[in-house]
C-alpha cells in the first residue's frame, strides 16, 4: 500500500526529461520570433533586401507590408512570419538587422558631416579648403574651388533654393571622406 505523502507519487513524467520545455517557455520564444517579425516588417524594402531571408520568409514580410495595420489580418500574418521564423536562425537575423539599421545611421552620420563641411566651405572660402586639403590629400583641389564657385553663384540667384553644384559638392565629400 502505498502512502499519499510519498514523493514517487507526485514525481511528473517529465521530471527527469532534459528535452522538455514548459508552455511558458515556449510562448516566451514565440513572442521573442514575433517582435522580431515586427522589426522586419518595420525595416524599408530596401533594408530587407539587405538581409538574408530566404524566399517564404521575405515574400511574407513584403505581404505584410500591404496589410492595413491593425486589423485581425495583420496580426494573423505577424503570427504566421513568427511560426516561419521557426525555422530561421535567430541570432543571425538579429545581427543583421543591427547591422542594417547601423549603416543606415553611419550613413546619415556621413551626410551631416558632408553637410557642416559645405557650409564651412562656402562660408570660409579658400582658408577653409585648404585646411581641408591637408586633412584629406585625396580630394582635388581644383575640383573643389569649381563646385564652390558654382554653389556660391546658384546661391546668390535663388538663395531659398538647394542648388545643384551643392548637392553635387555633398556628394562629393560624402564619397571621398571615409571619417
Amino acid at each position: 500500500m502505498k502512502i499519499v505523502g510519498d514523493s514517487e507519487h507526485f514525481k511528473q513524467p517529465f521530471d527527469h526529461d532534459e528535452e522538455y520545455v514548459s508552455r511558458a517557455e515556449t510562448k516566451r520564444e514565440i513572442a521573442i520570433f514575433q517582435e522580431l517579425g515586427t522589426k522586419l516588417v518595420a525595416l524599408s524594402k530596401s533594408q530587407i533586401l539587405k538581409l538574408d531571408l530566404d524566399e517564404l520568409l521575405f515574400d511574407n514580410v513584403m505581404k505584410t507590408k500591404t496589410i492595413k495595420i491593425n486589423t485581425e489580418a495583420y496580426r494573423r500574418q505577424l503570427q504566421f512570419i513568427g511560426k516561419i521564423m521557426r525555422n530561421v536562425d535567430i541570432e543571425a537575423l538579429q545581427v543583421d538587422i543591427k547591422n542594417v539599421l547601423n549603416q543606415n545611421s553611419n550613413e546619415s552620420a556621413k551626410l551631416n558631416v558632408a553637410e557642416k563641411l559645405k557650409e564651412q566651405l562656402l562660408s570660409e572660402g579658400d582658408s577653409a579648403v585648404q585646411d581641408l586639403l591637408e586633412k584629406h590629400p585625396q580630394l582635388e583641389r581644383q575640383k573643389l574651388r569649381q563646385l564652390i564657385r558654382q554653389s556660391k553663384k546658384e546661391l546668390d540667384k535663388k538663395p531659398d533654393e538647394a542648388s545643384k553644384s551643392s548637392v553635387e559638392l555633398v556628394k562629393y565629400l560624402r564619397s571621398e571622406i571615409s571619417d
